[in-house]
Formats: C-alpha cells, sequence, structure tokens
C-alpha cells in the first residue's frame, strides 16, 4: 500500500493545512453571522438578504470559475481568491467590532465573498490532482473530508465560545487570518497543471465542460441524485427546527438532531478513508439514499430518539460519498477540464438548495407540514437509488472500468509551476478509483 500523502508530501501537506485553517475557520462563521445580522437589525428579513447576496453571485459565477480554474493555474487562482475572501472577512469583523455596523456593507461584503468562492471551489480537485499521484488521492481526499466533518462538529462549540466571550467580529476576524495563513501556505508550493492548447473563447469552454458531464451516464446520473439531497436537505433545514420545537420537546431536541449529524458525517468520512468498495459510485450514491430517514421519521412525528439516530446514519452517508466521489472524479476526469466538471457539481448542487428553502413552506402552508418531508424523502430516496439502473453506475468498479472507456485522453500538458519542462502526465491507475 502506499505511504499516506501527508507523511511524505510537502506539497500536500501545505496544501492540507491551509484548507483545514479555511474550514475551521469557515466552520464558525455561519453561527456569528447570523447573530450579528440578527443583532444589528432584529430582522429575519436581513439575514436572508445577506445569505442571498453570497449564494447569487456564487451560483451566477461558478461556471466561469471553472473555466478559469482551467484555463489558467489552480494554485495562482485559489491564492487570488483566498486573499479577497481574507479582506472581506476582516471588512466584516472591524465592521461589527466598531459597534455601528451597516447592513449593506455586510451584505456587500458577502457578495464580493461568495463572487470569489465561485472561483476558488472547482480549483480544489486540481490542486489535489496537481500535487498527489493517483494512487494516492484517495488517502488525500478521505484526510480533508476528516477535516471538513471534524470541523462542522466542532465549529459550532468555538463559535459559541468566541461569540460569548469576544462578539461576533472575532469570528471574521479568524476567518480572515485563516485565508491570509492558506494563502501563505499555497504561494509555498508547486502544482502541476495542465497548459492550455491555444486561445478559445468562452462559450466553447463551458459547451466543453458541459459535453464532459453529459457524456458519462455515471456522472450526469448521480448529480442528479446529489442535487436532489440537496434540495430534500433544504426540506428538512427549513421546517425541521419548527416540527422539533413544537412537537419534539424543543430547542434541545434540533441541537441533538445537528450534533448527532455532525458526529455521523464524522464517522462516514473515516469509514470512507478505510473502505475500498468494488462499485465506489453505486455504494456512495445509496448511502446517500439513506437521508429520506429522518425526513419520514419527521414527517410521521416519530419520537425524537428514533430521529436523531435516523440523522446521524444519513449523514454519515454524505460523509462517506464526498471522499469517494472526489477520488473517482478526479481518476476519471481529464485534468484539463476537471475545473469546469467540477463547477457544474457545484451549480447543480447548489442550484437545488433555494429552490427546496422556497417550496418547502410553500407546501407546508398549503398541505400540512408532513406533505413536503414525505415528497422530499420519496423525491431522495429514489433520485439516489435509481442510479443503481444506470450501466456505468454499477459498471464503475474499483478497478475504474467505466471510466477508462470514457475518457478518450488528456489535453494540454503537465508542468510544474515555475519550470519550463513539460512532461505526459503519468496514467491513471485503474486501482486509484476509491
Amino acid at each position: 500500500m502506499p505511504s499516506h500523502p501527508l507523511l511524505r508530501n510537502r506539497p500536500f501537506r501545505l496544501l492540507f493545512l491551509g484548507r483545514s485553517l479555511s474550514l475551521i475557520g469557515d466552520a464558525v462563521i455561519p453561527a456569528a453571522l447570523s447573530l450579528a445580522v440578527i443583532r444589528a437589525t432584529g430582522s429575519a428579513s436581513a439575514l436572508a438578504l445577506v445569505l442571498g447576496c453570497a449564494m447569487g453571485p456564487r451560483l451566477l459565477l461558478l461556471p466561469i470559475g471553472g473555466v478559469v480554474g482551467d484555463r489558467f493555474n489552480a494554485r495562482t487562482v485559489a491564492l487570488g481568491t483566498d486573499v479577497v475572501r481574507c479582506l472581506t472577512q476582516l471588512f466584516v469583523g472591524v465592521e461589527l467590532l466598531g459597534g455601528n455596523p451597516q447592513l449593506w456593507h455586510i451584505a456587500l461584503a458577502s457578495a464580493v465573498g461568495g463572487a470569489a468562492s465561485a472561483f476558488a471551489m472547482p480549483t480544489l480537485p486540481t490542486l489535489i490532482t496537481g500535487t498527489v499521484d493517483g494512487k494516492e488521492r484517495h488517502a488525500a481526499n478521505s484526510a480533508l473530508g476528516v477535516v471538513k466533518s471534524t470541523a462542522m462538529v466542532g465549529g459550532p462549540a468555538l463559535a459559541g465560545l468566541l461569540i460569548k466571550y469576544a462578539g461576533p467580529g472575532w469570528a471574521f476576524v479568524l476567518d480572515g487570518v485563516s485565508f491570509a495563513v492558506s494563502a501563505c501556505l499555497l504561494a509555498a508550493i508547486r502544482v502541476r497543471r495542465v497548459t492550455p492548447e491555444g486561445r478559445r473563447s468562452l462559450r466553447r469552454d463551458l459547451v466543453e465542460g458541459w459535453q464532459e458531464v453529459r457524456c458519462r451516464d455515471w456522472y450526469w446520473t448521480s448529480l442528479v441524485a446529489h442535487s436532489a439531497w440537496n434540495g430534500a436537505a433544504a426540506v428538512l433545514t427549513t421546517l425541521g427546527p419548527a416540527i422539533a420545537v413544537k412537537e419534539l420537546g424543543g430547542e434541545d431536541v434540533w441541537i441533538g438532531i445537528l450534533q448527532a449529524g455532525a458526529i455521523g458525517l464524522l464517522l462516514g468520512s473515516l469509514l470512507a478513508g478505510r473502505a475500498r468498495p468494488r462499485r465506489p459510485i453505486l455504494a456512495a450514491n445509496l448511502g446517500l439514499a439513506t437521508y429520506a430517514l429522518p425526513l419520514g421519521l419527521l414527517a410521521a412525528e416519530a419520537p425524537a430518539p428514533l430521529i436523531i439516530g435516523a440523522y446521524a446514519v444519513a449523514q454519515a452517508g454524505l460523509g462517506f460519498l464526498s471522499p469517494v466521489w472526489e477520488t473517482s472524479v478526479q481518476a476519471a476526469i481529464p485534468p484539463g477540464v476537471l475545473a469546469r466538471v467540477t463547477s457544474y457539481d457545484w451549480l447543480l448542487s447548489l442550484a437545488a438548495m433555494p429552490l427546496g428553502y422556497v417550496l418547502a413552506p410553500l407546501a407546508a402552508d398549503a398541505w400540512g407540514v408532513a406533505a413536503p418531508l414525505w415528497i422530499a424523502a420519496c423525491v431522495v430516496g429514489i433520485a439516489c437509488v435509481g442510479t443503481a439502473a444506470v450501466p456505468g453506475v454499477r459498471g464503475f468498479g474499483a478497478g475504474g472500468a467505466s471510466a477508462s472507456r470514457e475518457v478518450g485522453g488528456e489535453d494540454g500538458r503537465f508542468t510544474p509551476d515555475g519550470e519550463g519542462g513539460t512532461g505526459r502526465p503519468k496514467n491513471v491507475s485503474r486501482d486509484t478509483v476509491a
């Protein structure tokens, strides 16, 4: 077995440290942001405005962010977005610490940060493939998945301590510092990258990226399932708190559900680091189908312990999926289009969430709160289990046979940052797919 990339791969160690600090910093922001806006305005609508200002630019710019990630040095793009997000978070932190925050200042900073994230998100797979060889990528993705899950477990507690003893402004300062450190670490590493061949139009790059998604039945059908999962998660997030408070025993029940989910997410990530399923895409999608359990139990007003346990299982499915999916995609997608393909992945997943946020309360008002929960449970269950009927999903085995038939070759050449030499990349081994 190959050694773990954290032990012998210095570029990945620096990348891992930088991404980990950013994840920890980001984990404290949701609680800090919501409390800061409510303190400043006393309005839930104001909080929705700020969140919308972050989500809108992100969705609009994600495809362009994928093109930029493929055309240019992914390390440089990620470094630049870290600097922008550092400045926006520090700006909000200083605004809050000043004692007289302006809503439009926070909304504008959120919009700029959301735009920067649209360019940052597609670069991570390229950074991993540019620093880690194929046989080590599953271990690398699993390590990042564990850190992300751990941050989600500990982030709310850290946010609570910062808010209680220092105020929400310091949470934003901490996040800004984490992005600054991440940028410094990125500046210290070299990342193999694909050299684009000639100048091409933006439209051609966008179309080419979409064609790479469409030509793989295992990929686009899985994206449909993942989008259904995100939409269902939005339904649960919208309706779950009210049900927990009114029907299941109060706020402590909802906190217990979320904490159990965070622990399940961590356990799923740890399992993904050790498991090597023969059909990774199929196993990961079936794991996502367990999200139907907490939705159905909430709709049926089941006892709180059952719902808490079911949500932990469902989140474990998500924790298992993330490293397995990332490793499979990095092995199967040609390096020259990886950022664009990743951007479409994020776009489809994120776009389903606002839809769930909007439709859930409307459906609850029209048919009762149980109806949208049952509908969401059916949709996510059918969409995720239904991928088992797709030949590419069933055929994508631990040896990556399905992927190897679809990938027609890699465009461009790998060159280390700052070096003039060129060379063909090593062929991706069939053993690298989780």
